[in-house]
């Protein structure tokens, strides 16, 4: 997850907002031919006494779902210090419907594309700022987690505490790995648990970000390690779904099997972690 979705212009955004309507429709009217097939043709399909007919259901049922849809744009605009008028935006609804409207189509147009304007500008703020308050957050984790008794920083900037060295070889690049693992960000987010889903992953170490690659050869078969992973090492500025950009990751990871290249199975499940870091 990366923060607030940039918003469409409203012309592009009554678009998604056809094609959530057409979908909507055609789903009624397959469950309404199924109904048909199944009992008399002409019966209705009113699940609600409010409604007359499957006709008035139909078209509340479409508007509610156009609302929703509507009402939640408008709150991830407010987000962006963007707040709408949503009594206009209903009355410009309505004179459409009524072919009534107060700006004239070149109005509309210009209207439209200076608020998309104003939204990229709004968005591009709002991530620059997050991806600050991430990189400061980071920094300030990893500074306090670096004074723990038994921690340890490698050239590139990973931090490591090994809870339990474990037995055997350390891993290579090129062996298949077992692990389980909870990662988190420097506010206690949780965006992953091997432990939660009830089964290990493995995958290669070399095909993970650098700081798992890193980080995992400091223990052995067996071991169990902290890892708290500057962005440099993970997903960089540009950040992946569930992980913003600038930040710092921290892993409690458990290494359960170390499989030399040779041994390692055809196929491997990819963990979470399995792209390489973003520049």
């Amino acid at each position: 997850m990366l923060g607030v979705r940039v918003l469409k212009p409203m012309e592009k955004w009554m678009k998604s907002l056809f094609k959530v309507t057409l979908l909507a429709t055609a789903m009624t009217l397959t469950l309404n031919t199924s109904t048909v097939f199944a009992a008399d043709a002409t019966s209705p399909v009113v699940t609600n006494s409010a409604f007359k007919n499957n006709d008035q259901q139909s078209a509340y049922a479409l508007g509610a779902s156009l609302g929703r849809y509507m009402d939640n744009s408008l709150k991830e605009q407010e987000k962006l210090g963007i707040k709408l008028d949503k009594d206009q935006l209903i009355a410009g609804v309505q004179d459409a419907f009524a072919n009534k409207s107060k700006l004239t189509d070149e109005e509309i147009e210009k209207t439209l594309q200076n608020f998309e304007a104003r939204v990229k500008a709004s968005a591009q703020a709002k991530m620059e700022q997050d991806a600050k308050e991430n990189a400061d957050k980071g920094a300030k984790y990893r500074d306090t987690f670096a004074k723990e008794k038994g921690v340890k920083k490698t050239a590139s900037g990973l931090l490591y505490k090994v809870e339990n060295a474990g037995t055997g070889d350390a891993p290579k690049d090129s062996d298949t790995v077992v692990v389980n693992y909870k990662g988190t960000l420097a506010d206690g987010t949780e965006f992953d648990n091997s432990y939660k889903r009830g089964e290990p992953l493995s995958f290669r170490l070399d095909g993970v970000i650098p700081g798992w690659t890193e980080g995992l050869k400091q223990i052995k078969k067996g071991g169990k390690i902290t890892l708290v992973i500057p962005p440099e090492l993970a997903y960089g500025k540009a950040g992946v779904p569930g992980i913003p950009a600038n930040s710092t990751l921290i892993f409690d990871v458990e290494l359960l099997d170390v499989k030399a290249a040779a041994k390692a199975d055809a196929q491997e499940q990819q963990p979470a972690v399995d792209t390489k870091a973003k520049k």
